[in-house]
């Protein structure tokens, strides 16, 4: 009897896998493809490939925070077609709303990250002295301050 114990735990954790799995799968669905559609997205994917592996944080940081502007514009004009809570639109028009850069990381992170993915380089960086720090952190500053003119 005690052999067939171990086959019934296996059974019972195979599936709560499977759900994990299934549950992550759905979340990471969420993409900035879905508003800007394939055309652009694929322009930005593009851009992300060829300017992060050399580019500095301090200039990409402004060109991902105008790709979630524009996203957030196209957004705005969809905003009647998706009433789902949960949507990639639902949460750019939650994003305009905040003040607070770790809210639009809440937010928006998953679909930021599907993009950097989908480009196949990351938005993660180690300094000099070994501090970590990310190009999509400062994005969603540079993003939530996007209208701010301290000079005024």
């Amino acid at each position: 009897m005690t052999a067939k114990a171990p086959s019934k735990l296996k059974s019972k954790s195979t599936p709560q896998k499977a759900k994990t799995k299934t549950a992550k799968k759905a979340r990471s669905s969420r993409s900035l493809q879905e508003v800007v559609g394939p055309e652009v997205y694929r322009t930005w994917v593009s851009m992300l490939r060829v300017l992060v592996p050399d580019g500095r944080t301090h200039r990409l940081a402004p060109l991902l925070a105008a790709m979630l502007q524009y996203a957030c514009s196209v957004a705005e004009d969809k905003q009647g077609d998706d009433a789902d809570e949960k949507s990639i639109n639902q949460s750019l028009m939650e994003s305009t709303e905040t003040s607070d850069p770790d809210e639009v990381k809440d937010l928006l992170h998953d679909a930021v990250a599907q993009l950097f993915k989908d480009a196949g380089v990351e938005y993660g960086r180690v300094g000099a002295r070994g501090q970590q720090y990310s190009i999509a952190d400062d994005a969603y500053s540079e993003y939530v301050y996007w209208f701010d003119m301290p000079w005024e």
